[in-house]
């Protein structure tokens, strides 16, 4: 995986400009704040929420052979920026607890509500598996 970034443009803060790769592709549908595993109960906050969602995505990846390392693209969709921007210690180091320093390309859009109406973020990627 090659992680592009353009040489007159300044280093993104937190993601990739773009991502090349090649091999097997797993897609990880949109994932919420809720466990699946223990009662599906939503996390509390927008912190909490992305946390889990995170580790929702891990757990998808790994039943199809990857891992969070092998992510070239993730879009969140989020109700609220402002919610997010409150939230970004508690996201950055539930980012970095799962996802270390690895920075995929990444898009975020505002949305007005999402499926689960109590949600505060969905977050859907794709990853690239060599071989």
């Amino acid at each position: 995986m090659d992680f592009l970034h353009p040489e007159t443009w300044p280093r993104a803060p937190g993601f990739s400009w773009g991502v090349s790769a090649s091999g097997r592709t797993v897609f990880v549908a949109g994932q919420v704040g809720r466990d699946p595993q223990a009662g599906g109960g939503l996390a509390d906050g927008f912190g909490g929420q992305t946390a889990q969602a995170f580790a929702n995505i891990k757990t998808v990846l790994a039943s199809g052979g990857a891992q969070p390392a092998d992510i070239a693209h993730m879009t969140w969709y989020v109700t609220g920026l402002n919610a997010y921007k409150a939230a970004g210690r508690e996201i950055g180091a539930a980012y970095k607890e799962i996802f270390g320093k690895h920075f995929p390309s990444m898009t975020m859009v505002q949305v007005v509500a999402l499926l689960d109406p109590d949600a505060m973020v969905e977050i859907e990627c794709f990853a690239v598996v060599d071989g």
